[in-house]
């Protein structure tokens, strides 16, 4: 292992598997022997993903207001925090899942100022086959609006590494013509397939994530005026709520129960579901334990992905929602989730103690690098002040 700390960047669109992976990687260096530090990122704090991680017991930074790319320095600061206390053998970078064009505007920039404190990896992304063959037209369903779908594509064009997760959905057939799909519309990426969930297939892209470089290559063109309106398409939602009842409750239950009639409602409104998870943690419990359930399309089934052992009186739930949607229904459609739910468990108790709901403002990165400049219709050039 070099001096140098790795950095390692998972990306993915929402929903894509990418805080599974890094948990799963996570533990994978951990159980070498390697310190690990994970950093977060939202456009909104109060996260889902950091309350999982730091349950499975590791160093974790949040990084809220905004995407990598325009909080580049909080992301130093935050690795430098980490440096300082759990001082990693490795950095994992979680950015949000709506973000694109991370090269450029992130790890090129970390690259050329903390190259003698870092290695970085290659990128990979994450995709969710079941999305992909929608967006490719391979399949039909619900699937996003051409500008978010821009993003969708963005993320997988600037991969080193495209990870088809979630393998285990769908048939052989359906995996290899999907990969033949990618690999045609991406040449310069690597493909790989996994199941981070059932643990398959992960030993060739963790080789590659900790042996690897990252490919030296121009940044790829990006119109950010389509990028800032594909992610104002976006509806988000993160809340935080107080579940008391007179009588011990199944918040397992509960939680399938709200994630059902959230998607009913959404459903009924024409909303594409982006990802939709919550994770609870009872006043009662041990530290560190949780019930948790995610949803990643508006026509699939909610799934427990940690459920508690034993009913409770409280605690706290954490609700991050994203959705293509106006945010004002995102918010009507939990508040009235979390009415109906409560009624059918004795004396439960729903106070919503925390919620932001917004669409995402139009990205500005703090820095773009490049080795030539890129003509980029209404984009971030080098030269062009945003760099």
């Amino acid at each position: 292992m070099s001096t140098k700390a790795r950095y390692i960047m998972i990306g993915g669109f929402l929903g894509a598997g990418k805080t599974t992976t890094v948990g799963r990687l996570a533990k994978h260096l951990s159980d070498q022997g390697l310190r690990v530090g994970l950093i977060t990122n939202d456009q909104a704090g109060g996260l889902v993903d950091t309350k999982l991680l730091r349950g499975q017991g590791y160093a974790t930074e949040e990084i809220a207001g905004g995407c990598f790319c325009c909080r580049f320095n909080t992301l130093v600061d935050a690795a430098s925090k980490l440096a300082n206390e759990a001082k990693p053998d490795v950095f994992i970078a979680e950015p949000v899942g709506s973000c694109t064009d991370l090269v450029a505007t992130v790890t090129y920039p970390l690259r050329r100022m903390y190259g003698d404190a870092f290695t970085v990896a290659p990128l990979s992304v994450l995709v969710d086959p079941i999305r992909a063959r929608r967006v490719f037209g391979l399949d039909q369903g619900g699937t996003f609006s051409a500008k978010v779908a821009y993003i969708f594509k963005k993320q997988l064009e600037e991969a080193d590494i495209i990870v088809i997760s979630k393998s285990d959905l769908i048939e052989d057939a359906q995996r290899e013509e999907l990969r033949a799909v990618l690999a045609q519309e991406f040449p310069l990426a690597k493909i790989v397939t996994a199941s981070p969930r059932q643990e398959t297939g992960l030993d060739e892209l963790f080789a590659g994530l900790m042996t690897g470089e990252q490919a030296r290559r121009n940044p790829m063109a990006v119109d950010y005026e389509v990028y800032a309106d594909g992610e104002a398409l976006l509806g988000w939602l993160n809340a935080t709520v107080t579940l008391k009842a007179d009588d011990e409750f199944d918040a397992n239950a509960f939680l399938k129960q709200l994630a059902k009639i959230v998607q009913a409602r959404l459903q009924r409104d024409g909303a594409e579901i982006a990802h939709f998870k919550m994770t609870f943690s009872p006043d009662d419990g041990i530290a560190g334990e949780l019930a948790s359930i995610n949803l990643v399309r508006s026509d699939y089934v909610a799934e427990l992905g940690m459920e508690l052992d034993e009913p409770t009186t409280g605690g706290q739930l954490i609700v991050n929602l994203r959705a293509e949607a106006d945010p004002a229904s995102l918010m009507e459609a939990v508040k009235d989730g979390l009415a109906e739910a409560s009624l059918n468990f004795f004396g439960l108790k729903a106070t919503l103690d925390h919620e932001e709901h917004f669409r995402p403002g139009k990205p500005t990165p703090t820095h773009r690098d490049g080795e030539v400049v890129m003509e980029t219709k209404g984009g971030c050039q080098p030269g062009s002040g945003c760099c």
